[in-house]
Order: C-alpha cells, then sequence, then structure tokens
C-alpha cells in the first residue's frame, strides 16, 4: 500500500440537522409519478423548513451540534456554504456566528453549489496550514424548498431542506491528522444549467412574461447528469491519486447525494462497490451544499464510516464546480444528529 500524502488538519465534530417537517412523493405527486421518483431518482421523502424559518436556522442548529461533537463552545473563524442565503446582503455566516454565541470571530458565505461544502473545508485547511486560525467551522446549510417551483417537476421532488457543519482543528504535535490532499475545479461555460435567473445584478426582477418563473431554480437535467457522472469521477481519481491511494485502498466512498442514478453511474465508472458507498437520499433527498456533511453524520453514527477507514468525498454542483478529498477517519469523533 502507497504511503499517504496527508495535511495538518483533523476533523475533531460533526452534526447535522434536519427540520421536523416530512413531505412524502405523495404529498407532492400523482401515485405514478410519485413512483418514478422512487425508482428513478431514489427519493421517497425529503424535509421542509418551517414557516419562518430559513438557511441560517438550519446553520445554527447543524453548527451547535457539530460544536458539542467537539467539545468546544468557540471556533477561530466560521464558513458557511450555501446556495439559498436568507437574503442578497448581508451573508448569513455573522448571523450563524452570533447565534452561537461568537459575535466577533470572522464569518463569510461561500456559494459553490452542492461542492460547497468541501469548498468550505479546504478554505479551512487553508486558513490552518496559514496558521490564520487553529479552529473552523465549515457548515453546508439549504433551505432549497423556497427556491423551487412547486409547479417544475424537474426540480419540486428532487430537493429537500438541511444543514451538516464540521469542526476542523489544527493536529497536535505527533497527532494523526484527518485529511489528505483536495482537488477541485469549476467550468463556468455551463453556468446556466444550474441557476436561479432572476434576483441579482444582472437581473432583478423576474420577467413578466415567464409569470416569476425565473425566480426559482432552473435544472438542464441531462446537462447535468452527464458533467457530474464525468466530474465527479475523474475528481474522486485525482484526489485518491494524490493522496498516493488506489481506489482499491478506498474503504468508503461518500458522494454528493444528487440522484440515484448519478450516484450508480459514478460507481459504474470507478468500478467501485455501491455496497461501499452510503446514501441517505431516500429519506432527505438532495440536499446540495448540505449533502455531503449531512450523509458523513449520518454514515459515522450508523457505523458505515468507522475509525481508521479510508474515506474518499467527492461532490458536483452549480457553477459548475466540483471537489474531492480523502480522509482517513479519526477515533475520538461521536457526530451530533
Amino acid at each position: 500500500m502507497a504511503e499517504e500524502q496527508k495535511t495538518n488538519t483533523v476533523l475533531a465534530g460533526l452534526g447535522c440537522w434536519l427540520p421536523p417537517t416530512v413531505v412524502t412523493n405523495a404529498d407532492l405527486m400523482s401515485p405514478v409519478m410519485a413512483d418514478f421518483v422512487r425508482r428513478r431518482i431514489g427519493i421517497a421523502r425529503r424535509h421542509r423548513v418551517s414557516d419562518g424559518e430559513a438557511t441560517v436556522h438550519l446553520a445554527t442548529e447543524a453548527g451547535a451540534r457539530a460544536l458539542a461533537s467537539a467539545g468546544a463552545s468557540r471556533v477561530d473563524a466560521l464558513v458557511l456554504a450555501t446556495t439559498t442565503p436568507d437574503r442578497l446582503c448581508p451573508a448569513g455566516g455573522p448571523e450563524v456566528a452570533s447565534r452561537l454565541g461568537m459575535t466577533g470571530v470572522p464569518a463569510f458565505d461561500l456559494n459553490a453549489g452542492c461542492s460547497g461544502f468541501l469548498y468550505g473545508c479546504e478554505l479551512a485547511r487553508g486558513l490552518i496550514a496559514a496558521a490564520t486560525a487553529g479552529t473552523v467551522l465549515v457548515i453546508g446549510a439549504e433551505s432549497s424548498s423556497t427556491m423551487i417551483n412547486p409547479r417544475d417537476s424537474s426540480t419540486a421532488p428532487i430537493f429537500g431542506d438541511g444543514a451538516g457543519a464540521a469542526v476542523l482543528r489544527r493536529a497536535e504535535t505527533g497527532e494523526f491528522p484527518t485529511f489528505g490532499p483536495s482537488v477541485w475545479g469549476s467550468d463556468g461555460t455551463l453556468a446556466d444549467a444550474i441557476a436561479i435567473p432572476a434576483g441579482g445584478s444582472r437581473r432583478r426582477t423576474p420577467a413578466p412574461d415567464l409569470g416569476g418563473a425565473d425566480a426559482y431554480l432552473h435544472l438542464r437535467g441531462a446537462e447535468v447528469v452527464r458533467n457530474a457522472v464525468k466530474r465527479m469521477s475523474a475528481a474522486a481519481i485525482a484526489a485518491a491519486e494524490a493522496a498516493r491511494w488506489s481506489l482499491e485502498d478506498v474503504d468508503v466512498l461518500v458522494a454528493h447525494q444528487a440522484n440515484a442514478a448519478i450516484t450508480q453511474a459514478v460507481a459504474a465508472t470507478l468500478s467501485f462497490p455501491t455496497a461501499r458507498m452510503p446514501t441517505n437520499i431516500e429519506h432527505v433527498g438532495n440536499t446540495a451544499a448540505a449533502s455531503v456533511p449531512i450523509l458523513l453524520a449520518h454514515a459515522a453514527s450508523d457505523g458505515a464510516i468507522k475509525p481508521d477507514q479510508r474515506v474518499l468525498m467527492v461532490a458536483f454542483g452549480s457553477g459548475l464546480s466540483w471537489a474531492a478529498t480523502t480522509a482517513t477517519w479519526p477515533h475520538a469523533l461521536t457526530p451530533h444528529l
């Protein structure tokens, strides 16, 4: 087995939060469509935020759980990865930090689509490597139900709300770090493949002739699926190679829960056994930037990820963006769900 390439960062805490309201396929669509979504996309239900709540609320709940998992009350910086901010301005990160009792801590938002959590972890590791921060709370949180058109069958059944969070800290002398190198990238030539056309500086208000539809998420499904499989597969291979692993060395592959068909296609492309790819899309749907940390918390909690196992994480999302990294799972980690 090849020698591992490691960084200096430890995964110290992990938590997630799913809002209590559950929406089943039967609540959204006809029995025929409900069965199709379950069989082809892999989703049977998803969680939704309650009235008066949004991304900051979800992020605060998940962040509190990650801090408790780490046995910490404060960090040196906070990164909130989301594509569904409460408001265009200001960022939600500072509000989350204050809600967690950390007013004054540097906090900011990051929008890298469904790759956002892994992007956030890479930024956190950079802050730690530069000695700018010793501990960083990275949160992926989405209230996607607020951004989808309930009449759009290409998006309405797919997305769920939720948040996942991790505390990363500098490894102590003699301590084995968690993470290997990251591989990440983007392709802005396909920026419109996953997009909310209206609301930003390019188009402040929805076009009247579209009846407000361009204020919601638009998705070019076939193009997204094709690129997701291509980019996640390539990034997974590259991240394993950067860590000096072969794919045969990987014990668990944690892939963004976008669509069961995408996950299966990635497994087939990599010739990786699906039995070693945990999944929770059936119960939570596609939670975008929250997908990877929620799945990590669930898999570590139910024993699908065990101490010392080699874990490969990969995601793909709007931008287009993608990211992958490796981790040797730590011993002293109990996720808080």
